[in-house]
This record gives C-alpha cells, sequence and structure tokens, in this order.
C-alpha cells in the first residue's frame, strides 16, 4: 500500500471541487471504470504529493499541465514528483492541458496503452 499524508486529504477535496476545464474533460472519458474497466482516482493523495488522476490496478499517474508548469521551477518540482512516483513503482504520463483540448483521442490512446 502507499503511503500518504492524512493532512492532503482535506487539500484533495478542495481540488476534487475546482477541477479544471482539461481535468473535467480527461475526467469524463476515464471515470466510472471506462479505462479497461479499471478504477481511476482524481486528486489522489500519495506520498507527499497529490496527483491529477491515478489508476492503481495499473500503477500509472496520469498529469495534467497548465500554464504554470512551463517555468524552470515547476518543471524542477515536477520532476522530483515523477521520480518519488517512479521510486515507488508508478509510472507517469504527463500531458499538457492543450493536448487534451486539441488532441484528447492521442492523449486517451497513450494513457490506454499505458494501463
Amino acid at each position: 500500500m502507499l503511503r500518504y499524508y492524512s493532512h492532503l486529504t482535506p487539500i484533495s477535496r478542495k481540488l476534487r471541487k475546482n477541477t479544471t476545464d482539461a481535468e473535467k474533460l480527461l475526467w469524463s472519458r476515464i471515470r466510472g471504470k471506462q479505462l479497461k474497466g479499471l478504477p481511476v482516482y482524481r486528486q489522489k493523495p500519495i506520498g507527499r504529493f497529490i496527483v491529477d488522476f491515478y489508476c492503481p490496478k495499473a500503477k500509472l499517474v496520469i498529469e495534467l499541465d497548465g500554464g504554470q508548469h512551463y517555468s524552470e521551477a515547476v518543471r524542477k518540482g515536477d520532476q522530483s514528483r515523477d521520480n518519488y512516483m517512479e521510486s515507488v513503482g508508478l509510472r507517469v504520463l504527463r500531458f499538457s492541458d492543450r493536448e487534451v483540448f486539441e488532441n484528447l483521442a492521442g492523449v486517451l490512446e497513450k494513457i490506454w496503452c499505458g494501463a
């Protein structure tokens, strides 16, 4: 079982209530076991992080990156997060919000192949 910090639970709940448009769109296509019949959770605490989407049976984390993710400081934080996820046996797929809006079919195909 993956460790998480309980103080992140209220934060993840708040994030679920304030979903971005890109997250809403992707969630509409992967929720309810639409991903190969596997459950997917959103805004899930893992370790000291909260990931956008998590499929435990596929050991897959899906992250959507908005414009703020393109600064050097945030990219370093994202890399640290990805390194942690990989260290606990999870695979991370990252997509830009723009990619979700402009090529949802391609994003879903990459997720499908990753699951």
